[in-house]
């Protein structure tokens, strides 16, 4: 598999697409192969069809639809990054639906568009998320956050793997939590960007995660040190 970073027009961006609407499958492929460093490699309308022919086109971004008439693309990201766990999944949906969003990141999700999204920025996040990036919906991941701090019930199981933390983690998991990239949290803790790279790697795997993007709904819990509640 390319590396990330280094899709070219000789080694494009595969892409897959899972759409119940032939006119949006055709519209998507229009718009990504009209890109030289993206390749459409392949479309299905059914999560039945997703799930055969996904791992045998072996793309590296899957672009898939939320609701389906015979399931639903989170099922389709699950299963197909655990049989491609490089696999970068985009959620393409026309609801505005916290459930589903939550319910796509912790399936493995790189990234959750609405269907209003521009051209140019769909194009733009086919690129974040196959870079090993994430992309959300800004506004929809706000209201997701003030969700689940509203929501204590949420907070016991997930305090034992925070409780694991060290207090630098802590420190760090929280501005992944603010949207900052490894260069902005090591200007912000005044560290280098490799040392924030290897906190992120251990506090990862001490939360049982694999995306940043996983950890960065954990953060809606940890109070960051020296500020008071309220």
């Amino acid at each position: 598999m390319t590396e990330p970073g280094t899709f070219t027009e000789q080694n494009p961006i595969r892409v897959f697409l899972l759409d119940d609407h032939e006119v949006v499958r055709r519209g998507l492929t229009d718009l990504l192969d009209a890109e030289p460093d993206i390749s459409v490699v392949g479309d299905t309308e059914t999560v039945e069809h997703a799930l055969v022919r996904g791992p045998a086109l072996r793309p590296h971004v899957a672009v898939l639809d939320v609701r389906l008439p015979d399931g639903d693309g989170i099922t389709v990201c699950r299963e197909l990054r655990s049989q491609m766990p490089e696999l970068a999944c985009l959620m393409l949906t026309s609801f505005d639906d916290e459930d589903a969003l939550l319910d796509a990141i912790m399936a493995g999700a790189s990234g959750y568009v609405l269907k209003q999204i521009r051209g140019s920025d769909l194009v733009s996040a086919v690129r974040t998320v196959a870079s090993g990036q994430s992309m959300l919906d800004p506004a929809t991941t706000a209201r997701l956050m003030r969700s689940l701090r509203a929501d204590p019930a949420e907070t016991p199981a997930i305090a034992p793997e925070l409780a694991s933390l060290s207090p630098r983690e802590r420190d760090i998991l929280a501005l992944i939590g603010d949207g900052l990239t490894n260069r902005e949290i090591g200007k912000k803790l005044y560290l280098s960007e490799k040392t924030v790279k290897n906190h992120i790697s251990r506090l990862l795997a001490k939360l049982g995660v694999q995306r940043r993007v996983q950890a960065a709904v954990l953060a809606s819990h940890v109070e960051p040190r020296g500020t008071g509640g309220g």
